[in-house]
This record gives structure tokens, sequence and C-alpha cells, in this order.
């Protein structure tokens, strides 16, 4: 954030432990060295900023695909599970795992 490396720790340091609030100012700053969106910095929890990122990180056809996808998948009390339970097999089950559960809907 160009506040040199002590400087830069104790403040990074106290934003952490919430004993002192960034302001919006410096948020953009802090986002684009840690080479992050700013939502990221702003996300409720880990989870959440887990798919900010991921979001981030696709291109402009895959973000249209997930702005669509994640609200069904909300929505769908079925199809969410499903998808759930499919990513903890194992990565050589998966893919047909998956084609099953294309076939199926």
């Amino acid at each position: 954030m160009g506040l040199g490396k002590e400087k830069g720790s104790s403040r990074i340091n106290r934003y952490e432990h919430q004993v002192t609030a960034i302001g919006f100012d410096n948020l953009g700053t802090l986002a684009q060295a840690l080479d992050v969106p700013v939502a990221y910095l702003l996300a409720d929890d880990a989870a959440m900023a887990d798919a900010i990122l991921a979001v981030s990180q696709a291109n402009d056809a895959q973000r249209d695909a997930l702005a669509a996808l994640i609200p069904m998948l909300v929505q769908d009390d079925a199809l969410l599970p499903k998808l759930v339970k499919l990513l903890q097999l194992p990565k050589r089950e998966q893919a047909s795992a998956l084609k099953t559960l294309a076939e199926s809907a």
C-alpha cells in the first residue's frame, strides 16, 4: 500500500484485529495490493470471500454463466446437495457421476 514494511505491517495488524477500521479510500488500495476484488475484503465470511474470489477469476462468459447458475443452485433443494456429494467423490469418479447427474436432469 506504499506504507513501508513496518508501518504497513502495523496498520494491517490493526485492521485484522478490528482495532482500526479501514477507510473506503484505502480499501481499493489494499485490494489492489492483495490482487483481490474489493468485495472480497467486505465478505461476511470465508466461504463468501472464496466464492467472490473464484467468480472474479472467471472470464466474462464464465461469470455470466455463474451468475445464472448460482441462483438456480440456491433455489433447487435437490440439485445443490447432489453436486456437493459429487465433489466429495474421488477425482477419477467425478466425471462419470457428473454425466449421470446431467442425464437424470
